[in-house]
């Protein structure tokens, strides 16, 4: 079967009739929930059942869930969890074991509800320029130790039987916008790109899925990376991941255009599937029509990723927690 080359989201709590013809239609790859998706348990996995069910599959159902300022779930719901930067630097040298906790733990909130996918871990390489809506949503300023910790953080997760999803591919952490509003720009050399930026997404480019930056990157192209012919070539060739793309929400602001003109760019550029978010059923089926199905290319790798969904390995949650204390002096959530 044939996947829809993109993941889409819904309006409230449970499908419309209208909502369920409609990805029985489209067959989209998968889902994305937002906080007014998610009120009980027992509905979430309802909403879940009919994704699902509408595309006759166990499609993949991601969420935002990197703790922090950026978590969908949260309590009752699930545990509130620190920003990961500041979770990193109270872990001192525990880093590692902490974040693998840390989503080990996500990772079991997330199935016991359905969800079997995270966009998470976020390894754009922080300094001293970077916007405050990315900052603390960061790992570090060090690169080789931004790729160990979201190495970590990407194996409690799979453990727990969730896919992750790298974030921003190539690098975020240069931008002095926020691209939910405004096109960054980045106007360092190409060999200090590859050096920083590029350095940790190289480091996890055996990872299932990806999601771009809507950023320029001035050294190699004038169009931002999700639309970069050029920009998609870095991130296979020079970067070498191999997984697959999803682009970063094609309605946000850093991009203009019509989404049917930046859905069929960025599979022109060679994502493999479109990312849509908060937008009507109308502004839905736009995109899937200009996205189409998938590519035989993206067909593979879309395969791939699911192969490496797998049931989650037994947790002892007491004992999982007080190893999170012990490495974090008592200051684990938020």
């Amino acid at each position: 079967m044939s996947f829809g080359a993109t993941i889409l989201d819904a309006d409230g709590l449970r499908l419309s009739a209208d909502e369920k013809a409609f990805f029985r239609e489209v067959n989209p790859f998968g889902f994305i929930l937002f906080a007014r998706n998610l009120e009980t348990p027992d509905q979430i996995r309802a909403l879940c059942a009919d994704f699902r069910e509408a595309v006759g599959r166990e499609a993949p159902i991601t969420i935002d869930q990197e703790g922090g300022r950026v978590q969908r779930l949260r309590p009752p719901l699930a545990r509130q969890w620190l920003p990961p930067l500041e979770h990193v630097a109270n872990a001192g040298d525990g880093a590692e074991r902490a974040m693998y906790l840390r989503y080990r733990l996500i990772a079991h909130e997330l199935r016991a509800l359905g969800i079997d996918s995270n966009c998470a871990p976020m390894v754009d390489v922080a300094g001293p320029q970077t916007h405050p809506f990315l900052m603390n949503r960061c790992y570090g300023e060090e690169p080789d130790r931004i790729a160990q910790i979201g190495r970590a953080a990407a194996d409690g997760m799979l453990a727990g039987g969730v896919l992750p999803v790298v974030k921003h591919i190539p690098g975020h952490g240069r931008a002095t916008q926020d691209s939910h509003f405004d096109l960054p720009h980045v106007s360092v050399n190409a060999e200090a790109l590859d050096d920083t930026d590029f350095a940790p997404f190289r480091a996890l480019n055996d990872l299932p899925m990806g999601m771009t930056a809507h950023l320029v990157y001035d050294a190699f192209d004038e169009q931002p990376a999700t639309i970069s012919l050029r920009m998609m070539a870095v991130i296979r060739e020079q970067i070498g991941f191999d997984g697959l793309i999803m682009t970063d929400d094609i309605s946000m602001k850093a991009l203009s255009g019509s989404l049917t003109d930046l859905s069929r760019a960025a599979i022109a550029a060679g994502c493999d599937v479109i990312l849509h978010c908060n937008g009507t059923i109308a502004e839905r089926a736009e995109v899937a029509d200009a996205a189409g199905e998938m590519t035989a290319a993206a067909q593979t790798r879309a395969e791939a990723a699911l192969a490496a969904r797998r049931d989650p390995a037994e947790l002892d949650i007491p004992a999982c927690e007080a190893d999170l204390h012990r490495l974090m002096s008592g200051k684990v959530y938020g």
